[in-house]
């Protein structure tokens, strides 16, 4: 096996001679990487990509192993952590175990044997843990975006909604580093997919903000429980559905049973600030206006003042210089955003603002060139350089 095929191993000891002594024992199975300190053993994850297992010694100067291994979960979740030493401090022992979730101890002086079967057990959890999380980000994910896709073409209006707020609560937690993002993301995607079931003048209030009728406000209250049936059957969406039933509640509600876990209702808060903050600006109210909109709401009813000023300073500042252009429809490619509603000349909405073009929908949009109330659409040059032309 040559050694660009091997999984990689990093041991972590401030003594050179245990690391020498590993080396030994690993470097015939696997690609080993060392290093004397906890901040070197981080400099090393961070330039090499795909180290499937950390081994790391307990007692070291500076940064423990504890810590180490702490901050390894943190940053390089997918990396399986094995704590070797020969303290006996039981106290720091379960420090390492709490904070860096360890998969297995081993102790000094550790056998061969024993050494080799703990590490080859390691880089086979490594392997499933990348193999699920494949699933999760790229068939489930995708699939999902697929669905949402077709929806699109079918409802813009919702939809368009869909992908702007997808798009905000990336963003947003980006910047509040809330990890994993996958859940909230798809909830995101998957925020508007009830409303295929409403009427299309039901959706426009709904879109717009305007009053709706008594028998309109029964669908509409009726849509989280239809969320729940689209997506009951589907696996590893537990989570997702948590996220998407308490977004439904008004701010300040008390936690449904399921979605009682601080991360599920955090990731909640983030889904119904944004969609309160995409009905303003559907309102007519400027980004700035809307976000002083929410921060007026009184206390208990209103969102969580860290969200509102984490979106403020990403959206509550003048424009940044984003590049706008005029475009015929024949001319849009797959990855650019329209930046306003692209109508016909019977007022239909062939797609709403912030939808990504994809290919589907150019197929669907030939059939539309010529019946366009306007010759040219407006789209975002985020990501293309002047030529039109995606950049790498």
């Amino acid at each position: 096996m040559e050694a660009s095929q091997k999984p990689g191993i990093l041991c972590v000891d401030d003594e050179p001679n245990v690391l020498e002594g590993l080396a030994l024992h690993l470097r015939r199975r696997y690609e080993v990487f060392s290093a004397i300190s906890g901040a070197q053993g981080l400099e090393l994850l961070a330039q090499q990509a795909g180290i499937a297992v950390v081994i790391s010694d307990m007692r070291m100067p500076g940064m423990d192993g504890a810590a180490f291994l702490g901050q390894v979960r943190r940053t390089f979740p997918d990396t399986v952590r094995l704590l070797l030493t020969g303290q006996a401090e039981l106290g720091s022992a379960i420090r390492a175990v709490n904070d860096g979730q360890l998969f297995r101890f081993l102790t000094k002086p550790c056998a061969p044997p024993d050494l080799l079967a703990t590490v080859e057990a390691a880089v086979q959890q490594h392997q499933l843990v990348t193999s699920e999380r494949v699933l999760l980000e790229q068939t489930l994910h995708g699939s999902i975006r697929a669905l949402t896709d077709v929806l699109a073409l079918t409802n813009p209006l919702c939809f368009g909604r869909a992908t702007r707020i997808k798009t905000r609560v990336t963003e947003l937690a980006k910047a509040l580093a809330l990890e994993p993002r996958w859940q909230v993301e798809v909830a995101a995607m998957l925020s508007q997919l009830g409303c295929i079931t409403l009427p299309h003048e039901v959706v426009e209030k709904l879109y717009y903000g305007k009053p709706v009728g008594e028998g309109e406000q029964a669908m509409v209250d009726k849509l989280p429980e239809v969320t729940e049936k689209l997506l009951g059957n589907i696996p590893r969406l537990e989570v997702v559905r948590a996220i998407l039933a308490l977004a439904a509640l008004p701010p300040g509600a008390e936690a449904v049973a399921s979605a009682s876990e601080a991360g599920v209702r955090r990731c909640a808060e983030l889904l119904r600030l944004v969609s309160e903050l995409d009905v303003l600006e559907a309102q007519g109210q400027a980004t700035a206006r809307a976000l002083e909109t929410l921060r007026a709401r009184p206390a208990g009813s209103g969102h969580d003042r860290a969200l509102i000023e984490a979106a403020a300073r990403l959206y509550g500042q003048a424009s940044t210089g984003e590049v706008i252009r005029e475009l015929k429809l024949d001319k849009v490619v797959v990855g650019m955003v329209f930046v306003e509603d692209v109508l016909l000349r019977s007022g239909t909405l062939l797609a709403a603002r912030g939808f990504e073009v994809t290919e589907s929908f150019l197929e669907r949009a030939r059939n539309y060139r010529r019946s366009l109330k306007k010759d040219l659409v407006r789209v975002s040059m985020r990501n293309f350089n002047a030529n039109g032309v995606r950049a790498a």
